[in-house]
């Protein structure tokens, strides 16, 4: 007698029964797999607090409880009911400089971050597709941005314009920072072209940007994701030392504006925590956050990873076990023979 799927108790050597197959309608696994992204608790986390963020970004200098620039007697004041994060030595609420420089931080690296990935994109995917001369051409440009210090470049670029803004210093970012990941992106595009379904495409007379856009790119949006993150990221910091060592406008606030006001006047020297401390936080926490969700990217797309994380399940007998990476299900033989024991106890 052939023993149905369903009915053949699997295990994990050494590891006792695993969890029988889930019998679970295909809609409701479809529904699973759409929303594991956004289930998985690393990127859930990421996404609440990156939300806080461009809500404070939005509504910041309307919910702000002082004008930032408002310069009062109150001065080098340590937290407290009245101001929450303190003052500065000119009697300047902390918390509404922090609040208002939110919208400078979150614009420069989201917009850093999109320029830069549709550099990335369009070099990197046209590059590894094509192939030959458009190919050299592209990497050696690639190359060429690889090996600048982009910091230097950026600090260059800044000091040479008459006028530095939020958008300027967003573009040049975004300019300069785009090399890295048109090197992922084109040695993965290199693999991807080889592919079948991207030989049947072709056989087919599909268009090349239909091929791009339609084959390789949907396979290629984790990395692009990421590479998305880790330039928002790096645009973050940059824009944060920029204000820092005075090179960007200092009458504009932003986390950095508020650590280069601390630094000139002395605010360790002072014992004013306060006016360094918070904005130290918020970097940090936001970049946390930005962390955060690229590790969930990654646990969305490896599949070692996707399930090491599912949790533990129930097998046949109750008992909870845990799925693990590198661990294969087999069948429990019952004799030398090659018997299959069944759910029920008996041999087939």
């Amino acid at each position: 007698m052939t023993a149905t799927p369903s009915s053949i108790e699997q295990v994990i050597p050494g590891q006792g029964a695993m969890a029988q197959p889930d019998a679970a309608p295909a809609g409701k696994k479809a529904k699973r797999k759409r929303f594991r992204f956004i289930a998985n608790g690393k990127s859930a986390t990421g996404l609440v607090i990156l939300a806080i963020y461009v809500l404070f970004a939005i509504i910041g200098p309307w919910v702000a409880p002082y004008d930032p620039d408002k310069i009062t007697s109150e001065v080098i004041q340590a937290p407290s009911a009245k101001h929450w994060f303190g003052t500065t030595h000119l009697g300047q609420d902390i918390f509404s400089q922090l609040l208002a420089g939110t919208r400078s931080v979150v614009f420069v690296g989201a917009v850093a971050g999109i320029v830069a990935t549709i550099l990335s994109v369009l070099v990197g995917v046209t590059a590894g597709y094509l192939g030959g001369i458009a190919d050299e051409i592209l990497s050696v440009l690639s190359n060429v941005f690889l090996v600048i210090p982009g910091l230097l470049l950026i600090i260059i670029i800044c000091t040479s314009l008459p006028h530095v803004n939020d958008l300027t210093v967003a573009l040049v970012i975004g300019l300069t920072s785009w090399s890295w990941g048109s090197r992922v992106l084109r040695a993965q595009t290199l693999s991807l072209r080889r592919r079948d379904y991207v030989d049947a495409a072709r056989a087919t007379g599909e268009k090349t940007w239909r091929i791009i856009f339609f084959e390789i790119l949907p396979n290629l949006t984790a990395i692009i994701a990421s590479g998305f993150i880790g330039t928002v990221i790096y645009a973050v910091l940059s824009e944060i030392t920029l204000a820092f060592i005075g090179i960007s406008s200092v009458s504009s606030w932003n986390w950095g504006t508020i650590l280069f006001w601390a630094q000139g006047q002395q605010a360790l020297a002072q014992g004013a925590w306060w006016w360094f401390v918070p904005a130290g936080l918020a970097i940090a926490i936001l970049g946390t956050a930005l962390s955060l969700v690229n590790f969930g990217i990654d646990e969305f797309v490896s599949p070692r990873l996707r399930t090491s994380g599912q949790g533990p399940k129930r097998t046949s007998t109750g008992e909870r076990v845990r799925m693990k990476v590198g661990f294969t299900p087999v069948i429990r033989p019952v004799e030398p023979t090659g018997n299959i024991q069944m759910k029920d106890g008996a041999e087939r």
